[in-house]
This record gives structure tokens, sequence and C-alpha cells, in this order.
């Protein structure tokens, strides 16, 4: 949960994130379909708190979770809930950046959540202290990288990355994008997009989100075991809530 993408091409949203998490921690459980507020939802589950960092809904809003706000903290446990849990309570909801809004986030541990939503594209920020919120340009791309991870350096670099690939694919595929994620970088381990710090920290999984007005699919690459898994799900039809 601390790369995303997101990429805009003809009329199909991209939203991609490599997981990069503590190797002691356990293995994801693969996206399925689950359902949460009686409606469906795709994601791959955390075995360790059991929440998420990336779903699809089938009302057609997805989102993607990162750690961290906009500068690395402290961390102050115990939390209240995991990060991953409150992701899930959010995107389970028909308007989630509404919920963000409403959602009590004290004694929770700093966040970033892009969102979209109703074809609207939304970043969504808990620093610890109070929220942050902005709507971003739906027909830009983007590409976000943790800072509980990454330094300023280290991000800066990781834009003009994006820029380069985005200048050499004009119209770029799932697939393109998916080799992008998983093959960029300089020769340092520690700060590729697919990185390795020892034996602390690594990219477990890459997970792309493929969206269009009425169906959605979601590839889940597992990094580990080199293993790849889709779930695919049809949208409902759209109806207007005040």
């Amino acid at each position: 949960m601390c790369t995303v993408t997101y990429i805009p091409a003809n009329e199909i949203y991209f939203l991609t994130s490599n997981r990069d998490e503590k190797n002691v921690r356990k293995e994801a459980i693969v996206p399925n379909v689950y359902e949460m507020r009686g409606k469906k939802l795709v994601f791959p589950r955390d075995a360790d708190a059991g929440g998420s960092w990336i779903a699809l809904h089938e009302n057609g809003n997805a989102a993607v979770l990162l750690n961290g706000a906009f500068e690395r903290h402290v961390p102050e446990p115990p939390y209240r809930l995991s990060r991953g849990q409150i992701f899930l309570n959010v995107i389970s909801n028909e308007r989630p950046v509404r919920h963000f809004h409403h959602t009590d986030l004290q004694q929770i541990e700093p966040f970033t959540l892009v969102v979209l939503e109703k074809e609207n594209l939304y970043e969504c920020r808990w620093d610890g202290r109070q929220k942050h919120f902005q709507q971003l340009k739906k027909h830009r791309p983007y590409i976000w990288s943790s800072v509980t991870l990454y330094d300023y350096g280290v991000i800066k670099k990781r834009q003009e990355w994006f820029a380069r690939f985005l200048n050499s694919h004009a119209h770029p595929t799932q697939k393109d994008i998916l080799a992008f994620h998983r093959f960029t970088g300089d020769g340092d381990a520690a700060n590729s997009l697919l990185m390795e710090r020892g034996d602390v920290y690594s990219t477990v999984s890459i997970t792309s989100m493929l969206i269009t007005a009425d169906r959605g699919s979601m590839k889940y690459e597992d990094v580990k075991n080199n293993i790849t898994y889709e779930k695919k799900i049809e949208f409902e039809a759209s109806i207007e809530i005040l």
C-alpha cells in the first residue's frame, strides 16, 4: 500500500498499488468478492488485521490506501482500529468521500486515501489530528509514494520515472502499467517500485484495477509466490443518491 498510480486512458481508469510490507506479516488473502452493507466488493484481505488496502465496489467506486499523510510520523500505539479496517468501512459506503468526512478518526494512524467515486477523483488524508481533502482532475494521471517509507528525494525521482513512462506510453494498457510497477528503478533496490530492504521490508504484491462505465476487474500479482489472480465484477445500474 505504498506506491499508487492513477491513469485514465480512453474512458478506462486504472488504479494500481504496490504493497510494501514488513516480511514478518502474514501473506494476504487473495482478492475475492465480499458482501458489505448489502453490496458486493472485490478486495484482497489483510491476514493480520482483517482490513484491506485496495477495493472495488459494485457501484463502480474504487479506492486505494497508503500509509501516512504528508510526512513521516512517529507511531503512537495502541490504535483503536487498523487503517485497513477504516478503509473498508469507508469504501463499503455508497458515498465514501462523504463517509470519510463523517468518520471518527481519533486514535487512528495517519493515512492517505485515493478515491474514484462516480467518476470523480479525490484525495483524502488523515494526519493524526485533522482531515485534509481535495478533488483531483480525473483526466490527469497521478503517482503517490508513502511518506512512511520514502523521503522527498525518492518521491521526486519516482515522479520523474512516471512522467517518462507516460511520455513513452500514450495509451497504456494494464499490462504496461503492471510492468511499470514491477520493473521501474535505477538499481537501488531499497527505493525501486518493486522494493526490497534486506529481511525487513519488500513489495509483496501488485494490484491493478481496471474500471469502465459498466464493469471492473482486479488483477493481483503475488510477487513472493509469482502467481497472478483476477476477479471481475459487473456494476449495478446507477441510482442517484441524494
